[in-house]
């Protein structure tokens, strides 16, 4: 696997990637009747670097980093990860978070944050505790799943 710049060319490739864990509305806090080119807009956004990462020349995630607030918060990188269903289970997500922590080391960021992990997403929680993050919040209620209804989230914290 690696991981590389997104590209224009890869707008389609990484719309199949979001479409599915955005109408699912289980793990991303975004409208789960987003369009494509609002999608596509928020992930490549001008204020984040998005990347992807392939295998044999097929996308199988997409991550961007971005200063995660302005001015004297601009210091802590965030991160949003998705990884293809078809996917699921090969070390995607933990080549994107090596790959960003490394990254925004490379940046000058001191940490990151993670501002809303859905509690439910107990791989994701256990995959970021696992590359040292730790739960500094949780906030009650502050997600509504389709399948859970509201759950609490989490803000993740480490230091780079």
């Amino acid at each position: 696997m690696q991981v590389r710049p997104y590209q224009s060319e890869d707008r389609t490739a990484v719309w199949e990637i979001l479409r599915p864990v955005i109408l699912a509305g289980e793990t991303c806090a975004l409208p789960r009747d987003m369009s494509e080119a609002e999608a596509i807009a928020f992930w490549t956004g001008a204020d984040r670097k998005t990347f992807v990462v392939e295998e044999e020349e097929q996308i199988l995630g997409s991550y961007y980093i971005r200063a995660n607030q302005l001015g004297g918060g601009s210091h802590v990188a965030n991160c949003g990860y998705v990884t293809a269903q078809s996917a699921t289970g090969r070390g995607v997500a933990r080549t994107m978070c090596t790959h960003s922590l490394t990254y925004a080391k490379a940046q000058g960021f001191k940490a990151m944050q993670f501002n809303l992990v859905v509690s439910t997403n107990t791989r994701a929680v256990r995959l970021w505790e696992s590359f040292g993050f730790e739960t500094i919040g949780r906030l009650p209620a502050a997600f509504f799943s389709p399948q859970a209804g509201y759950v609490d989230a989490f803000v993740m914290f480490r230091d780079l």
